[in-house]
């Protein structure tokens, strides 16, 4: 049976949109990576947190008053490893539709990436997909990849790039072979320039090309940034400046989830007051959690 998500969030019930959440392991205790690149992850974040399957996501985030994209990346034509189900995570995400967003993920490389990624639209109601360069190796610049782009922004829905650093296959020799170069941001500005009507979410603090992530936001309209997978007390300062002003409407909340959690975002973060002691100025600051996410997930209305 196929199952076909439909949101039922109350946004006037959350206080806030996690908008970077990755499922990493199923129901049937599979991983969405390798054994050596978890590990590595681990090691990198500096946390040995357990991977929770998607409903004791959805707990976890209900218990906080707060809604989930959720995600997997399919990368198994550079890691040949099984990806997680797309379909299943639609499926949990369903059962959780009061808290839980599905995205998907296809492994650009496969040649019937179009094709998956049409049927996940159509027939199951995804509101977005996931992307990672690095781990996917692919240039996400290299025009073969624009008939998927073109597809994605016919159906409406959110391309989300991994962007900047990555502590998967940190440490490993040759860092596992991935390349960061193919997570600079300004590879999604062509992207963005062809395809004006997808909306792009540009993830993380793009370190070290947090300047080119910022010039290709205030360019293109059709770009968003989320601050997920960095503790906000390590935020470059121009990120700062740039969420707190000028692009204040298009920075989302993440949290990278379970690497990073969303308690310590906002501890690190700091409370927003008329004081300004937090790191968000306090009219802003609702936008940042919630309010853009869900102008941009279309959950406004």
């Amino acid at each position: 049976m196929t199952v076909r998500y439909a949101s039922a969030i109350d946004l006037a019930a959350v206080t806030a949109i996690d908008v970077h959440v990755h499922i990493e392991v199923d129901g049937h205790g599979d991983a969405s990576l390798p054994g050596d690149l978890v590990e590595a992850a681990s090691k990198y974040f500096s946390t040995d947190a357990p991977r929770p399957d998607i409903d004791s996501i959805a707990t976890y985030y209900r218990e906080r008053k707060m809604a989930a994209v959720v995600f997997t990346v399919d990368a198994e034509t550079s890691l040949h490893h099984a990806p997680l189900s797309n379909e299943e995570i639609v499926a949990g995400a369903s059962r959780n539709n009061d808290v839980l967003i599905p995205f998907a993920s296809v492994d650009p490389n496969r040649a019937d990436a179009v094709l998956r990624a049409r049927r996940l639209i159509e027939d199951h109601g995804v509101r977005g997909f996931k992307f990672h360069p690095t781990v996917q190796g692919f240039d996400p610049s290299d025009e073969r990849f624009f008939p998927l782009y073109a597809t994605l922004q016919e159906g409406g829905v959110v391309a989300l790039f991994h962007t900047g650093q990555t502590g998967i296959g940190a440490g490993l020799p040759g860092g596992r072979g991935f390349r960061l170069a193919l997570s600079n941001p300004m590879l999604l500005d062509g992207v963005a320039a062809e395809h004006p009507d997808l909306q792009i979410i540009m993830a993380h603090p793009s370190v070290p090309w947090q300047d080119e992530a910022l010039a290709v936001a205030t360019h293109k309209h059709n770009t968003w940034i989320d601050l997920s997978g960095w503790s906000p007390k390590y935020f470059p300062e121009s990120l700062v400046r740039a969420a707190n002003t000028y692009l204040k409407r298009r920075v989302l909340f993440g949290s990278d989830f379970p690497l990073l959690t969303p308690d310590r975002w906002m501890a690190d973060a700091g409370p927003s007051t008329s004081s300004g002691t937090g790191l968000f100025r306090p009219e802003v600051l609702p936008g940042i959690l919630k309010d853009n996410a869900a102008r941009l997930l279309g959950l406004t209305g």
